[in-house]
């Protein structure tokens, strides 16, 4: 036989070897399935056992812990929320003093522009008042030349 890549085989024999590989891969296929089947079942096992001895180291924990600790925890706990406060209300005090500041400029400035609207009509009022008055002198005192005027 010349030397290839070729190989020779009873037909028969490879016939039967296919057919023991067609019996032979379900089974297999089953029992991997049923290792899979298992392995689920052994995790969700420990799963539900990792919980429970967290759980319980949780609770043990919780109770080894002293009253000291545990005012101690209190302590800092109530400290924090006491910075918390003082902070928020100097927060807003500071807030409040910004709003005041706001309020007072625009209200000096408010009466600034009033005050002149004021000088303002003070000045034609003024003006008004010195007219009037300059007329009624006027008068009076050609009144008074018209009187004399009869007397001579």
């Amino acid at each position: 036989m010349p030397i290839t890549g070729s190989l020779m085989m009873d037909k028969a024999k490879l016939i039967e070897l296919v057919d023991q590989l067609r019996l032979g891969i379900p089974q297999e296929v089953k029992a991997a399935e049923e290792v899979l089947s298992q392995k689920e079942q052994l995790m969700n096992i420990a799963m539900a056992d990792a919980r429970r001895a967290k759980a319980k180291a949780e609770d043990e924990f919780s109770k080894q812990l002293t009253d000291s600790e545990q005012q101690r925890r209190a302590e800092e706990i109530l400290q924090d929320a006491q910075d918390r406060a003082s902070r928020i209300l100097q927060m807003a005090e500071a807030e409040a003093e910004s709003r005041r500041t706001e309020a007072d400029a625009y209200a000096l400035r408010t009466l600034r522009s009033l005050e002149r609207e004021i000088n303002g009509i003070s000045g034609s009022v003024r003006k008004g008042i010195d007219m009037l008055a300059g007329s009624t002198l006027a008068s009076a005192a050609m009144a008074n030349n018209n009187g004399n005027s009869d007397v001579l």
